[in-house]
C-alpha cells in the first residue's frame, strides 16, 4: 500500500510542531539575576593611599582627566560604607585616564573576595567609566571560584567624598546573569 503524501507531510509538520514544544528554549527561561552590594573605600592620597599614579605623559600633571595617565589599586571591598566594617576583599586593578578631555577612565579591575562565603573567587571588571556621570556602569566579563564564567554589569557610584585627604566611599552594585 502506497502511502500518501500529504498524510507524509501532515505527520511530519505535527512530529515537528510537538518536538518545538517538548524541547526547551533558551528565550523561555527566566533567568534569575544575582545582585550583590558593596562598597570600595578609597583613598588617593597620604602615605596609605588605595589608589596612586604610576605613569603618565612628561611635562603634564598626573590626575584622572589627564589624558594618558596610568592608576594602580587596591581598595578595601566593604560590606557597609563603615570602613569598619566586614572586609569582604579587596579591588585590585589599573585605571587609565583614556579620553583626550578627561571624561572617561578606562578600568581593568579584579575583584578578589577574602570573606567566607567567595573566599578565593574573583570577579573581573572592565570597560569606560565616564567620571562626570553620577552612575558609572562597568562590564563583568568573567570570574574565577564561585563566579566562573560571570556575565553581567557593576554600577559605581560615589556616596561619599572627603576632598581634604582625597578619601571617597564608592557603592558598587554588581548584576549577575545566571553562570
Amino acid at each position: 500500500m502506497a502511502s500518501n503524501p500529504i498524510l507524509r507531510s501532515t505527520r511530519l509538520f505535527l512530529f515537528l510542531l510537538v518536538a518545538l514544544f517538548i524541547c526547551p528554549s533558551e528565550s523561555r527561561r527566566v533567568q534569575q539575576i544575582t545582585t550583590m552590594s558593596f562598597y570600595l573605600q578609597d583613598l588617593a592620597s597620604g602615605r596609605n593611599a588605595t589608589v596612586v599614579p604610576v605613569t603618565g605623559i612628561s611635562g603634564k600633571n598626573w590626575s584622572f582627566t589627564t589624558f594618558g595617565t596610568i592608576f594602580v589599586m587596591d581598595d578595601l571591598i566593604t560590606e557597609t560604607p563603615d570602613r569598619n566594617s566586614n572586609q569582604v576583599g579587596r579591588a585590585q586593578g589599573i585605571l587609565v585616564a583614556s579620553a583626550l578631555d578627561g571624561s572617561n577612565v578606562h578600568a581593568q579591575l579584579s575583584f578578589v573576595f577574602s570573606n567566607f562565603n567567595y573566599t578565593g573567587s574573583t570577579l573581573e571588571l572592565q570597560g569606560a567609566s565616564r567620571q562626570f556621570e553620577r552612575y558609572k556602569e562597568i562590564s563583568v566579563v568573567s570570574g574565577t571560584g564561585a563566579f566562573r564564567f560571570a556575565k553581567g554589569y557593576a554600577i559605581f557610584e560615589t556616596i561619599y567624598y572627603d576632598p581634604r585627604i582625597s578619601y571617597s566611599i564608592i557603592r558598587c552594585n554588581v548584576n549577575l546573569l545566571p553562570s
